[in-house]
């Protein structure tokens, strides 16, 4: 199967999150890839009541309408991803020792990662769409909170829940409970289905 040539139908995604570009990749989709500057704690802390999955829609949202901004005209895909354990909002570690408090915290917990996507053109929304996993993470003992941190610092630094599942992050889990795509960053199904219904991808 050919790869679809949008390269005349000016879509955009508005990250440079690697597990999101290596997804539209392998799904043989042609887009360039812009970063939103946007305040996201900001405006996570405007919505500090609010449930995590409007959240992570707002960032989505957010994300894409600043890059549709400077890009008049063509399809923003904007994507963003939350972790809830045990009632509690986590966004990606600050520091490392941050990172060994999060996996401390999520120990033996189940974690809801709330993933969501939007397309923006011209600054107006077309498509919202959000989908959550459960990941239940075994007991970590100090030794392996250490190692890991050893092999995965800095890259988890950038990954809110502290793990890429693609490496070794699959090792902070005993059962992961959703879609794959979800846990990987964005509801990958939904944004497809969004795509081919706004005529970015043929049907």
């Amino acid at each position: 199967m050919s790869t679809p040539d949008l390269s005349g139908r000016g879509f955009v995604l508005a990250s440079k999150s690697a597990s999101r570009r290596a997804m539209l990749d392998a799904a043989g989709l042609a887009y360039e890839s812009l970063p939103a500057e946007i305040d996201e704690r900001g405006l996570e802390n405007e919505m500090v009541s609010a449930p995590a999955d409007e959240v992570a829609q707002a960032l989505a949202v957010a994300k894409a309408a600043a890059v549709s901004h400077i890009r008049p005209g063509d399809v923003v895909l904007g994507s963003d991803s939350l972790v809830v354990v045990n009632g509690q909002r986590f966004d990606k570690p600050s520091s490392r020792e941050n990172a060994a408090e999060h996996l401390r915290f999520f120990s033996g917990k189940v974690m809801e990662l709330h993933s969501a996507a939007s397309l923006v053109r011209d600054e107006k929304v077309l498509w919202v769409g959000h989908d959550v996993a459960r990941l239940v993470v075994r007991e970590l003992s100090e030794t392996f909170i250490a190692d890991y941190l050893d092999a995965e610092w800095p890259e988890v630094g950038y990954c809110v829940g502290v793990f890429r599942i693609e490496a070794l992050g699959v090792q902070l889990f005993e059962a992961i409970r959703g879609n794959q795509f979800t846990v990987l960053g964005m509801p990958l199904l939904q944004v497809l289905a969004a795509l081919r219904e706004h005529g970015v991808l043929p049907r």
